[in-house]
């Protein structure tokens, strides 16, 4: 029997998987015969009184014993219908049955009608800030992603792709990001019974390498941004002012931008901050003499909440990126994102002696790997530190 026959056979076995025995007329049950194969367990052949045999194999799937008819005996050898009553049954078992194949595609939804049930079903579990994040990368990201697929249809090969155009989108880290997102929408997928058990097509994704960013304003960038931001302070327009305000306690406290845009003045407590929504949860922020300073010349308006505002509503996050970006170019430091600034906060605390735990603790860090990065970030420090080690060291041995 060629290869193609073989092929053939177990096309038809597939087509007949989901038929259990009691399918089977009470009448037709009792005048067949199964006689099952010693060596080869839950295959067998089985005799009807026309004369016809064929060869079967039984198997628990879905939960239920399952009767697969492999082929006619008369045809197909006792080896040839072991293998191919074994290869049929590894594919059901995995999940390629063609009935339930067939029932699923009839329920699975859209791949936009999954995406809404999605984020109806598990947005309201996210805090407000990761709503806020993840509002943002479906309208950028998701909503045209799949649009002429059902949900059980998309495949690696989409996935893929999708991801590929990513990486040039929105770069390495975005793309990262996105397809974490799919892969937990995959799953709730096969949780709900829209696609099969295992089939999550971005697990054999690679995904892009990180590349660590390790830039941060030195002293003498930190000496030409200083009068850059003062001024913006001193400005008449509120929301200016108001803005650059926002930017110089990033660099103060070493906050992530939504943490200082969202601050209301019921989170200053003296000499801290009680962050009440951050990407680790609530936490405090101590306050150095400059950065208290600072909140304590801001204006404190009756009606307006919020920390850092326009007078009449707060900032958004935008609107302070966009400051940072005018005055990061004026400062000759253009290659400095926002969030660098962060980096910034963290760098000068580690040449200054901190100790990881510390710098951690004022950064809001879940676990001190987040905050190695900033071990090794300046030689010359170390050098420094080697350089008095020796001279003590030689001292004592005069």
């Amino acid at each position: 029997m060629t290869a193609f026959s073989l092929k053939v056979i177990v096309a038809q076995s597939l087509a007949e998987i989901g038929i259990p025995d009691d399918d089977i007329a009470p009448s037709r049950e009792r005048s067949r015969t199964t006689r099952w194969l010693p060596h080869a367990h839950g295959i067998g052949i089985r005799s009807y009184p026309s004369g016809r045999s064929v060869y079967v194999a039984q198997a628990r799937m879905g939960g239920r014993q399952r009767t697969v008819t492999i082929g006619s005996a008369a045809v197909l050898s006792e080896a040839q219908a072991i293998d191919v009553a074994r290869r049929v049954l590894a594919r059901a078992l995995v999940g390629d049955n063609p009935a339930d194949t067939r029932k699923r595609a009839r329920a699975a939804p859209t791949y936009l009608a999954f995406l809404d049930e999605f984020w109806r079903k598990v947005a309201p579990r996210w805090k407000p800030s990761t709503r806020e994040k993840m509002g943002s990368y479906r309208r950028h990201y998701f909503d045209d992603a799949f649009a002429d697929l059902t949900i059980d249809a998309i495949s690696e090969t989409d996935v893929a792709r999708w991801f590929a155009r990513l990486s040039d989108r929105c770069g390495p880290g975005g793309a990262n990001r996105c397809i974490s997102i799919l892969s937990q929408m995959m799953r709730k997928a096969e949780d709900w019974g829209y696609r099969p058990e295992g089939s999550n097509p971005c697990r054999l994704i690679r995904r892009n390498r990180a590349r660590p960013r390790e830039r941060f304003l030195s002293e003498a960038e930190l000496a030409r941004l200083a009068p850059i931001l003062a001024a913006a302070r001193a400005s008449v327009n509120r929301k200016q002012s108001a803005c650059a305000s926002a930017v110089t306690l990033l660099l103060l406290t070493g906050c992530r931008r939504q943490e200082i845009v969202d601050l209301e003045w019921g989170d200053v407590r003296g000499s801290r901050l009680r962050l009440r929504d951050t990407k680790t949860g609530p936490r405090t922020v101590w306050l150095g003499r400059d950065a208290a300073a600072l909140l304590a010349e801001l204006p404190r308006l009756k009606k307006v909440r919020f920390v850092f505002s326009d007078g009449s509503r707060k900032i958004a996050g935008h609107n302070a990126s966009d400051a940072w970006n005018r005055m990061r170019i004026e400062a000759g430091v253009a290659d400095v994102r926002l969030h660098d600034l962060r980096h910034t906060f963290a760098s000068h605390a580690a040449m200054t002696a901190e100790t990881l735990p510390m710098i951690g603790k004022l950064l809001g860090h879940a676990t001190v790997k987040s905050t190695a990065r900033y071990a090794h970030l300046d030689d010359s420090h170390l050098s420094k530190a080697v350089n008095d080690l020796g001279q003590i060291i030689e001292k004592m041995m005069v």
